[in-house]
């Protein structure tokens, strides 16, 4: 049998409600089990050493499994981060084990183990740009974990995966573009580190309402046929695929159930987009709705 190579992989749940680690585990084509003993090219194999959703051990015996990677595989493993990591008063507010009697802060290990990584994935909105939980006040201190690495000097390539959650696809695609391809080269990514492929385009590009803004029908209630930008949808400034890809295996997605985008993907998401139903301000996007709705008025 021709020799596999085996890509070692640590993925640490910082303070997260789960719902990424959930959306990951729940992908269709491959599945999670294809994904964890099947090679997901072929010749190259991903070994999954730390992920807590799955885990099935405990204490210390899991702690001392993140200390030999980061001491063993220097270099040669991939870091995967979801949910947010505090920085207020030591980033004590999610810890992830202990030393002695010492609790160790999330930020410490994905700081010490980011700058062992071959390459760094941040998971979710929560740890690409804070999220939910970096929402003001951000009594904990939430940072995005670009930040923090440019803060610590830590210089191991960092690719955001945003998302609440994000779709199973961005995740396993751009896990199989790192292998196929290797690192990603600055054109592979946008200005906040997303891969282009998935977020390249617009919502507003491909949405299935499209039509309706362009001729200026907006629906006034949720239930109704039109446009819902004016009931708060975020469509028109949000980069994802998500009108093309669709969710749960492809039946369904946000705007075709009948609710408008909330702009999950984007670095501004909640604080700076406004309330979940109510009309974009202040943003400069295409005219031609408005132009047909003032000659119908």
């Amino acid at each position: 049998m021709p020799d596999i190579k085996e890509i070692p992989a640590v993925w640490i749940s910082a303070g997260a409600c789960g719902g990424c680690a959930v959306s990951m585990l729940n992908t269709v084509a491959p599945s999670i089990k294809n994904v964890l003993i099947d090679e997901v090219i072929p010749g190259v194999h991903i070994s999954l050493k730390f992920q807590v959703n799955i885990s099935a051990g405990s204490g210390d015996p899991v702690i001392k499994v993140l200390e030999d990677v980061g001491e063993q595989k220097q270099g040669e493993f991939l870091l995967i981060v979801d949910g947010v990591v505090s920085t207020a008063d030591r980033g004590i507010f999610c810890t992830v084990g202990e030393r002695g009697e010492e609790r160790i802060p999330v930020r410490q290990w994905v700081v010490d183990l980011g700058k062992k990584a071959l390459a760094v994935m941040a998971l979710g909105t929560c740890s690409c740009f804070g999220g939910i939980p970096g929402a003001r006040p951000n009594p904990s201190g939430v940072k995005k974990l670009m930040d923090i690495y440019k803060g610590e000097g830590v210089e191991t390539p960092l690719v955001n995966v945003p998302g609440c959650p994000p779709h199973p696809d961005w995740f396993v695609g751009t896990v199989a573009k790192l292998l196929t391809a290797g690192l990603p080269k600055p054109e592979d990514l946008d200005d906040w580190l997303r891969p282009k492929e998935f977020y390249g385009l617009l919502i507003h590009e491909n949405c299935q309402r499209r039509a309706y803004f362009d001729e200026g029908k907006f629906a006034k209630h949720f239930g109704e046929p039109g446009c819902l930008y004016e009931l708060g949808c975020k469509g028109p400034i949000t980069y994802a695929d998500c009108p093309l890809r669709q969710w749960n295996n492809g039946v369904n997605w946000c705007i075709r159930a009948g609710m408008g985008c909330q702009g999950c993907t984007q670095p501004e998401f909640p604080d700076f987009l406004g309330s979940f139903y109510e009309k974009l301000t202040d943003v400069d996007v295409p005219k031609i709705g408005e132009y047909w709705k003032e000659k119908e008025d």
